[in-house]
């Protein structure tokens, strides 16, 4: 079982996002069997709460699921739970990396699976207020890193 976790700052607008248009495209491949998807948060605020509303509405529109998510606080046993763990932008990586060395477990920048833009991380919703801009790159980052997963791991059977 391949396991990956998105990570940013509260767990509300750009993780869950990206947990949910994941788990999507891991349905879509029939991976559901072989893969798992998580969110957490690396602050404590938000612990608890549904996905932020902008994000809702969006994952809303293009009819995918968040039923039953929940914020949560990353925690140091994460990296014994799973493969891959992505931070959302440079901040959310050195919080990450201050809470954990990686230990085997790959530890990477979302937008290094997002060719044609120049940023270095997911600019946050929460402050932006730009839901849309962030689902249009969460979308194509999770098809990339989908790809490069079944291109390591599953290779043999596509």
């Amino acid at each position: 079982m391949i396991r990956v976790l998105f990570v940013c700052l509260g767990n509300i607008c750009r993780s869950p996002m990206a947990e949910a248009i994941f788990r999507k495209r891991i349905e879509r491949e029939g991976l559901s069997d072989k893969m798992t998807v998580d969110s957490a948060g690396i602050g404590h605020w938000h612990i608890g709460k549904e996905p932020h509303k902008g994000t809702r509405t969006l994952l809303d529109q293009n009819k995918i699921s968040y039923k039953d998510m929940k914020a949560r606080q990353v925690e140091p046993a994460d990296w014994d739970h799973f493969d891959y763990i992505i931070a959302m932008d440079e901040q959310n990586m050195s919080d990450l990396q201050a809470i954990r060395e990686k230990n085997g477990v790959e530890v990477d920048l979302f937008m290094n699976y997002v060719e044609e833009a120049d940023l270095k991380g997911v600019p946050d919703p929460y402050f932006t207020g730009n839901f849309d801009y962030v689902y249009k790159l969460i979308d194509t980052g999770s098809t990339n890193l989908l790809e490069q997963i079944k291109q390591k791991h599953f290779k043999e059977e596509l």
